[in-house]
This record gives structure tokens, sequence and C-alpha cells, in this order.
């Protein structure tokens, strides 16, 4: 098999997604972080949008590059075993279909922490209560088990491992909770967080690294943060 190597950032969830589905197959990989404040001249030549994850197969003259994580994992889903996507036609298109909800619940939680006041963070965490709410009709209606779709993990659960991760920070550094009385949602969240190849898919300061580029952001969310640290050194 051709060495593969996963160009990545500490914090990207496209790039966690690719990293699940390594793991979840079982296949040895070398991963690069690289600066995305900073990218290299070598980035910019292998990535044709400037984005991160790339995936590196072969060496040398042999190299070629794959770009945008929605095709890194078609591709290892057609070249490597233990399949994360379901056999039945139907049900795969669907579970595709939820992996699209799952991007765009990235691109709401990004506009939410970009948010410069607080009328603005109201508006995108409405929105986001709004997506879950769905997620969580839709992940209800499926059988019992720790993950989308009962008991087998899937490259739909590749992409809400991420998602959810993003929660765990704002809850606990912001106080801000937007999946409370979402209870699906929560066995599923929980599934996931133990999840070895999920666990593994970040390093083990990712918290803190999430925790400082939120402080960072200049936004509303960044005060909040700020005021939750200032509360606490007081009750101390």
């Amino acid at each position: 098999m051709a060495p593969l190597t996963l160009i990545s950032h500490k914090l990207c969830p496209y790039v966690q997604r690719a990293a699940i589905s390594l793991a979840e197959k079982g296949i040895p990989f070398e991963r690069i972080d690289i600066d995305l404040s900073n990218k290299p001249d070598w980035f910019l030549d292998m990535s044709p949008l400037g984005k991160v994850p790339l995936l590196k197969v072969g060496t040398g003259d042999d190299e070629a590059v794959i770009f945008e994580s929605a095709v890194i994992l078609e591709y290892l889903e057609e070249t490597q075993p233990n399949p994360l996507y379901p056999s039945e036609p139907l049900e795969r298109a669907r579970q595709r279909g939820w992996m699209e909800f799952g991007s765009a619940i990235l691109s709401g939680i990004s506009r939410l922490y970009n948010a410069e006041d607080e009328a603005a963070l109201d508006k995108e965490a409405h929105a986001l209560r709004t997506s879950l709410e769905r997620l969580e009709a839709e992940r209800a209606s499926r059988p019992d088990g720790p993950y989308f779709n009962g008991g087998t993990f899937g490259l739909v659960d590749a992409v809400y491992g991420p998602v959810f991760r993003y929660f765990d920070t704002f809850e606990a550094q912001a106080g801000l909770s937007l999946m409370d009385g979402l209870p699906a949602l929560a066995e599923w969240r929980a599934g996931l967080a133990a999840r070895t190849s999920v666990r593994g898919a970040v390093r083990a300061d990712y918290p803190e690294l999430l925790t400082e580029f939120l402080r960072n952001r200049n936004s509303h969310i960044s005060r909040m943060i700020e005021h939750a640290a200032d509360e606490a050194m007081a009750g101390n």
C-alpha cells in the first residue's frame, strides 16, 4: 500500500473527519500539522484551494495529492477495507445528506463564534438550536445505540464527532448550552466522545487550544469566556 500523509491543522474539524476514517480503517499514516496563518510555500504549491485537509498518497514521482475532506473520505471508502458507508444505496444516500447537514452546522458554529455582539450571537444560537432539534428528530427515529444509526459506527459519525466537540468547549468555557433537552443527541454525543478514533483525532491539549482560539476572535463569545474566567477566579 502506498504511504499516506495527512496534511492537517490542529483544530480543523474537516481534518478530524479524515483522521477518524483512517483510524477506523486501521490504516497507518503520517500527520503533518501546518500553521494556517503562515502557510508554507510547499503547502500552497500542493493545495489548489489553500485549505486542509490534504491527503498525500505515495512518495516521489508516484506522489499524488487529494484535497477536500469529502473527496478524501470517498477515496478511502473506494480503496481501503472496513467500509464506513452502509451497503444499501438509499440509506447510503440518506447518510450522505446528513453529513452535508453536519457541514452546515459547522458553518453555523463558525458564525456563532465570530458574532460581534450579544444580538448577533443570540441569532446564530437560535439558528443552531433549530438545526440541532431537526437532527434530534432524525436520530430519535433510528435504532437505539451510541451512533447515528444505532450500533454501527459510520462516516456520518466521523462528521459529527468533531461537531459535538465544539459544544464541550462552549459549555465548559463560556457557559453556553445549546444541546439541553435533546436526549437522542446526548446519547449519540456520549457514544462518539468515547470512541477511540474520535478521541484520537485531536491532540490531548485540544480543549485548551480551542479555548485560546476562541479567546482571540475578538467576538462576543471571546468576552463570554473572559467573563466566565474572571468569575471563576473571583470565586476561588
